[in-house]
């Protein structure tokens, strides 16, 4: 046997087998992939609402993403989150600025936000036809995703919340106002946007179904101070309820001027959770007696107290306002598909398919989060909605106590 001759011919099968590439992954997500090499962070958006009245709305949801973020000991998949935050302002060409300014990074995973409803109609449109995934937990405008069970105008594949759908809010308002305060006749004012003309229609539909008359349906602008003429447009109706679900600073002058008003003395002033905030009831202190609101049902439970305990170690305060409960859990929905999801290689690097992103949301069942039990419907709905209406008594004692104060409940079983 020729021995040298076999040995060259061992060590060159020997060549061929350790020259043989591995297989290069192959993304078959229908949407695409984003691939983040083994030393790169996760890049994930934030556009919430970071100046003006409702900045406190904005910086409870960046709180929330980042206690949810500490429980992940500031890792996905093995990787650390890059966030970019934006600020949208709480418009509407404020949310398709931030969004375009976050796409505009093929690395982006996903979109944490918005804080207001408005924005995230023209947020979540760039957002879907960029292939991202995007989840709040504050905007809760039903023209986002559903309207009696079908699809509503602004829904974007690839849009979740897990706030409650306030199309139950208005709802609770009417039937409120009805059944228990005794009113037949019945005005309401919003702003124009999606969100409180959403509850507005979700109020008169319900009212007048009940027997009730809506006797002015308006709306102001954005900006405006002055409410005077407004105000005694429903002044020269016989109305027996405002219904006014603003934000501020909209919602303080409309208040204040309200009070100013003799005839707003025999009248229930009602407006929503945009409201229901300690900013809003400390500046106007007194004239908030008396007021109505609605707003999503609180959670009591071990798992709040703890995140509560959390929150204020963390921040050095208390929480102005629970809903930074609910953006805890959408950031956790979305670490949660983002880990399920990614594929990771030998070498660390991470392939994230934009559409199967999107699938396990939608598939989200009985998620158990500090609000509740959570399961994504097909529109990006993905909590039960139960909304209380409050009372506010004594304004020196707070959200919290006005959280305490409840009157009714209402949810769409009733």
């Amino acid at each position: 046997m020729h021995f040298p001759g076999l040995l060259i011919f061992i060590l060159s099968l020997i060549l061929v087998g350790c020259s043989k590439e591995k297989p290069r992954f192959v993304c078959n997500d229908a949407i695409g992939c984003v691939e983040i090499a083994a030393n790169e962070p996760i890049k994930i958006g934030i556009i919430q609402a970071l100046s003006g009245k409702v900045a406190t709305l904005g910086k409870e949801q960046i709180y929330g993403f980042e206690l949810a973020l500490d429980s992940w000991q500031g890792k996905v998949a093995g990787h650390p989150i890059e966030p970019q935050t934006e600020d949208s302002g709480c418009t509407s060409e404020g949310g398709a600025n931030a969004a375009l300014k976050i796409i505009a990074d093929p690395k982006t995973v996903a979109i944490f936000g918005t804080t207001c409803s408005g924005e995230a109609a023209t947020a979540a449109k760039a957002m879907s036809d960029a292939g991202l995934t995007m989840i709040s937990g504050n905007n809760s405008a039903p023209f986002l995703t559903s309207i009696n069970g079908n699809r509503a105008p602004n829904w974007q594949p690839g849009y979740f919340r897990t706030a409650n759908n306030e199309e139950i809010s208005g709802k609770a308002a009417a039937t409120y106002a009805y059944n228990i305060l005794g009113v037949r006749n019945a005005a309401t004012i919003n702003d124009g946007d999606i969100y409180t003309r959403g509850l507005t229609d979700g109020f008169k539909k319900t009212f007048t179904a009940l027997g009730g008359v809506v006797v002015l349906d308006t709306s102001i602008n954005k900006g405006d101070t002055e409410m005077l003429p407004v105000l005694a447009a429903v002044a020269n109706t016989e109305a027996q309820l405002l219904f006014f679900p603003l934000f501020q600073p909209e919602g303080n002058h409309m208040l204040r001027n309200a009070r100013n008003n003799k005839f707003f003395n025999n009248i229930f002033l009602m407006s929503d959770g945009a409201l229901i905030e300690n900013s809003f009831i400390t500046e106007m202190g007194d004239l908030t007696k008396g007021m109505y609101f609605i707003g999503p049902s609180s959670v009591e439970s071990e798992a709040v107290r703890l995140l509560d305990g959390r929150y204020q170690e963390k921040y050095n305060t208390t929480p102005s306002v629970n809903y930074y409960l609910r953006a805890y859990d959408a950031a956790n929905l979305l670490f949660q598909a983002i880990n399920k999801v990614a594929i990771k290689e030998p070498d660390g690097t991470l392939h994230i398919g934009r559409q199967s992103l999107r699938e396990v949301l939608y598939a989200t069942k009985a998620f158990d989060g500090v609000t509740g039990r959570l399961t994504c419907d097909q529109f990006g709905d993905c909590a039960f909605p139960v909304f209380n209406v409050l009372r506010l008594d004594d304004p020196s004692k707070g959200v919290t106590a006005l959280q305490k104060n409840i009157q009714f409940t209402y949810s769409p079983s009733q």
